[in-house]
């Protein structure tokens, strides 16, 4: 391990200079994935979901490092971070997630999962968004007796699914191949898809205010309508 006299976070990069993601099915992947789990665990404080984001995994080795597409870690404060230093926040990512790319794909399926278990992640999923370079296109490996064993897909209510223990919920594919996040019998929304449910509902509310308004006016002209009782 190199060593650096006084060393302090100026020394590990926040930034590789690469970009998040190079085609447009990786990128809403990505987003995907991170929006819908940073959604679904907003109002723990103990869970930090992250990706694109460096982790360094050696003390005084800024060139050993890792950049998952996506990760959770579970025992670690929410917030803002420029990059995840292993040793200060003193555990590893419960869950990592790599979706494929044209330059990444075979590092991921050679050299990550060796990574990977040196850092202690006890689940390591890859999913190829464009169907070119993974078959199956959905992966996962869980740690067990020291190596790398495969998620087996279970069947429930028609849907092929994957079960993440380290997530407490399950992946799937849709019937597009996109992957969705799923528990409790739903899928996660992302944030852009929680807003426009959001939106959506609002809508159809205002349309049901309407209708009721429209109806209390048609009862007044039909009352108004209606001939006084003689007594």
């Amino acid at each position: 391990m190199k060593a650096f006299a006084g060393e302090g976070e100026d020394v590990y990069p926040s930034s590789d200079g690469e970009p998040m993601a190079e085609t447009p099915a990786q990128r809403e992947a990505m987003i995907y994935i991170i929006s819908a789990l940073d959604a679904f665990f907003a109002k723990r404080e103990d869970v930090y979901v992250s990706g694109d984001l460096l982790i360094y995994y050696e003390q005084g080795d800024p060139d050993v490092r890792v950049a998952p597409d996506a990760f959770v870690a579970f025992g670690v404060p929410r917030g803002q971070r420029e990059k995840y230093l292993l040793w200060r926040e003193g555990k590893a990512p419960d869950f990592v997630m790599e979706v494929a790319s044209p330059s990444a794909w075979k590092r991921d399926r050679d050299e990550k999962p060796d990574i990977y278990a040196g850092m202690g992640v006890s689940e390591y999923w890859r999913y190829d968004a464009d169907g070119t370079f993974f078959r199956p296109r959905l992966q996962g490996v869980r740690r067990a007796g020291g190596r790398w064993r495969p998620v087996e897909a279970h069947l429930e209510g028609g849907l092929k699914l994957f079960r993440s223990e380290a997530l407490g919920m399950d992946l799937r594919l849709d019937d597009d191949g996109r992957i969705r996040l799923r528990t409790a019998g739903e899928d996660l929304l992302s944030y852009a898809e929680l807003q426009a449910r959001t939106e959506e509902l609002r809508a159809r509310v205002t349309e049901q205010r309407v209708e009721i308004l429209e109806l209390r006016e048609r009862i007044k002209a039909l009352t108004a309508q209606v001939p006084p009782q003689v007594p």
